[in-house]
C-alpha cells in the first residue's frame, strides 16, 4: 500500500507517533488510509450538507475496513460571487482545488480518495487533481437542491435574476422579486436547473467516476445518503483492485461525456472543465473540434431548466444519467470501465428509460444535433461556444451593429439603463481567462436582458456565460482581447453575424482592417496582486480549457 512509506518499518516510528495521536491503534496500520477531500462551507448551498453527507462514507469506508481522513478544500459560490470581484475568483479556484487534492494526497500517501465535490469549479477541481496523483477515487457528488415554488410555477436562482430584469422594465414589483427572492432557492444542494454544477456531475457519472445515479439524487435525501455510503465501501475495493483514474479515464470515457454533454444540452462550461480535466490525463486529446464533431453527431434529448420546464427531479425520475446512457445506443462506447468494477455495458442491463417525454428517444429528438455549438470566424479563429440547446430557432441568426464594452459593470449598467436595443449585438471583452482575469460570468447581464424581455439581442464574450444562461450568447471566443484576439478590434456599429447552424461568427472587417486596428489598440490596464496576478500570468486560453502552465 502507498500508505506503507508513513506507517511500517522501524523508521517510520515518529510519523506512527502522529498518526496515533490522531486515535490509531495497531490494527489501524494494516488498513488502506483513504482520504476524503470534502469541500463542505457554510456559505455554498451546494455544500452546506455536506458534513452530513461524509459521515456516511467514512461509515461505509470503516464497514470495508479502511481507515478515513478527512481534509477540506475551498468552495466559490457563483451565484453569490457574481457581478462584482468576486467571481474573478470563481474559475482560478478550480486550480487551487486540484492542488489541494494532489498536495494533501502525496503528502500524506492515501491509498485511496474520496471526492464530495457540488458546485461548478469543485467538481472538475478534484477530478483533476485526482487524475494528477492517479491514486483509485470515487466521486460522491452533493446533489441538486429542489425547486423553488412561486405562483405555483417552478422557481429558481435564474428566476431570481431574471426578476431583478422584470423589476427594472416595470414588469415586476420589488415586494414581488422579494417574495420570489424567499422561495427560489428553499434548501441544500446544487442550483436545481441543468446549469454548470449539475453538469459536471452528470459528465462525472457518465466518466464512470462515480455510482449510477448520483448525478441526479438530491441533496439530503435518503437515496443520496446511501449512495455515499455504498462509495465509502466501493473506494476499498478500488484500492484492492488497484482500479485508478487512468484505467477509467479513457479517450473513450471523455468521448462519451461529451456525449451525453450534447444529449442534455448542459452547460458551455464544460468546453472549459472537460478540457482541463483532459489535460491531467497522458495521452487524452480533447479540444473544442472535438466537441463540434460530436455534436454534429449526437442529438439533444432532455429539455431541462433553463432550456426549457423539466427539472433535474425530472431527469432523476425518467432514470436519470444511466436511462440517458441507455438512451444514446451505440453512440456510446459501453464497454467503458467504471468504479462499480463493471463497464457501462454491465450498469445498463435492467435500466430503462421511463419517461420518453423527458429523455426524448433518438428517434424523436429536441433538436435533431446537439446542444453545444462551436462558432469560428474572423471574430473567433480559435472557437467560441453557445449553449445551442437554449436558443430560440428565430435566434439562431443575428446580424446587427456592435455595442462594445470593455467590462462586465459597463454593460450591466448600460442595460439597466435601457441603452441596449432590439437588434444590437453586445460585446463584453477584456473578461477573459488574462483579461479579467478570471473568466466571470456574465449571468446578470443575460438575465437581466431576459427579464426585461429584450429577445432579439446577441451578446459575445471573451469571458464566459452562466450555465444558467439562455439565448444567443456566445462566449469562451478565443484568443481573448487581452491577447490581440480580433475582439479588441471591434468598434461601436461594426456590422457582426452570427450563425449558430452554420457554426460561424464573424464582422464585416478584412483582416487587414483587423490587423491595422490591432496595432492601434491600447489595453485598459489591470489592477491585480496576490493569486489573481500569478494566475494571469500562467493561465491559457479558454481555447485549451483556460488551464494552467
Amino acid at each position: 500500500m502507498k500508505s506503507d512509506s508513513v506507517k511500517k518499518g522501524i523508521q517510520r516510528a515518529p510519523h506512527r507517533s502522529l498518526l496515533r495521536a490522531c486515535g490509531l491503534d495497531d490494527d489501524d496500520f494494516k488498513k488502506p488510509f483513504i482520504g476524503i477531500a470534502n469541500s463542505f462551507t457554510d456559505i455554498v448551498p451546494g455544500h452546506i450538507h455536506l458534513r452530513e453527507l461524509v459521515e456516511f462514507v467514512k461509515e461505509g469506508i470503516v464497514a470495508a475496513g479502511g481507515i478515513p481522513f478527512e481534509f477540506d478544500t475551498m468552495a466559490v459560490c457563483d451565484g453569490i460571487s457574481m457581478n462584482h470581484e468576486g467571481m474573478k475568483y470563481s474559475l482560478p479556484s478550480r486550480e487551487i482545488i486540484a492542488a489541494t487534492v494532489e498536495s494533501m494526497t502525496k503528502g500524506h500517501a492515501f491509498d485511496g480518495l474520496v471526492l464530495i465535490p457540488s458546485c461548478d469549479k469543485v467538481v472538475p477541481g478534484m477530478i483533476m487533481g485526482a487524475a494528477r496523483v492517479n491514486v483509485p477515487s470515487i466521486v460522491v457528488t452533493g446533489g441538486p437542491m429542489a425547486s423553488g415554488e412561486y405562483n405555483g410555477k417552478p422557481a429558481d436562482l435564474i428566476t431570481v435574476f431574471e426578476a431583478v430584469g422584470a423589476y427594472s422594465a416595470g414588469k415586476m414589483t420589488e415586494e414581488e422579486v422579494t417574495e420570489l427572492e424567499k422561495c427560489a432557492c428553499p434548501g441544500a444542494g446544487s442550483c436545481s436547473g441543468l446549469f454548470t454544477a449539475n453538469t459536471m456531475a452528470c459528465i462525472t457519472e457518465t466518466f464512470g467516476l462515480s455510482l449510477p445515479t448520483c448525478a441526479t439524487t438530491h441533496a439530503r435525501t435518503e437515496e443520496n445518503n446511501q449512495i455515499a455510503f455504498e462509495s465509502g465501501k466501493q473506494i476499498i475495493k478500488l484500492v484492492e483492485d488497484d482500479i485508478k483514474p487512468s484505467d477509467i479515464l479513457t479517450q473513450e470515457a471523455f468521448n462519451n461525456a461529451i456525449a451525453v454533454d450534447m444529449a442534455l444540452g448542459g452547460s458551455s462550461n464544460t468546453a472549459l472543465h472537460i478540457p482541463a480535466i483532459a489535460s491531467e490525463v497522458d495521452g487524452i486529446d480533447v479540444d473544442l473540434e472535438l466537441f463540434d464533431e460530436i455534436s454534429r453527431n449526437v442529438p439533444h434529448i432532455a429539455l431541462i431548466s433553463p432550456a426549457g420546464e423539466d427539472s433535474m427531479m425530472d431527469l432523476h425520475l425518467a432514470g436519470g444519467i444511466q436511462a440517458v446512457l441507455k438512451t444514446l445506443g451505440d453512440k456510446i462506447d459501453t464497454n467503458q470501465l467504471t468504479v462499480t468494477g463493471k463497464t457501462i455495458a454491465e450498469n445498463l442491463e435492467s435500466v430503462e428509460n421511463k419517461n420518453t417525454d423527458v429523455i426524448h428517444t433518438l428517434d424523436n429528438p429536441v433538436h435533431k444535433d446537439g446542444g453545444i455549438a462551436i462558432l469560428k470566424g474572423n471574430l473567433a479563429p480559435n472557437g467560441s461556444v453557445v449553449k445551442k440547446g437554449a436558443v430560440a430557432d428565430n435566434l439562431m441568426h443575428l446580424k446587427g451593429p456592435a455595442k462594445v464594452y470593455d467590462s462586465e459593470e459597463d454593460v450591466t449598467k448600460a442595460i439597466f439603463d435601457h441603452e441596449i436595443e432590439e437588434g444590437d449585438i453586445v460585446v463584453i471583452r477584456y473578461e477573459g481567462p488574462k483579461g479579467g482575469p478570471g473568466m466571470r460570468e456574465m449571468l446578470n447581464p443575460t438575465s437581466a436582458l431576459a427579464g426585461m424581455n429584450i429577445k432579439d439581442v446577441g451578446l459575445i464574450t471573451d469571458g464566459r456565460f452562466s450555465g444558467g444562461t439562455r439565448g444567443p450568447c456566445i462566449g469562451h471566443v478565443s484568443p481573448e482581447a487581452r491577447e490581440d484576439g480580433p475582439i479588441a478590434a471591434i468598434q461601436n456599429g461594426d456590422i457582426i453575424e452570427i450563425d449558430i447552424e452554420n457554426r460561424s461568427i464573424s464582422v464585416e472587417l478584412s483582416d487587414e482592417e483587423i490587423e491595422a486596428r490591432l496595432k492601434e489598440v491600447k489595453h485598459p490596464e489591470s489592477d491585480v496582486s496576490g493569486w489573481l496576478a500569478l494566475y494571469q500570468k500562467l493561465v491559457h486560453s479558454a481555447d485549451t480549457g483556460a488551464i494552467l502552465r
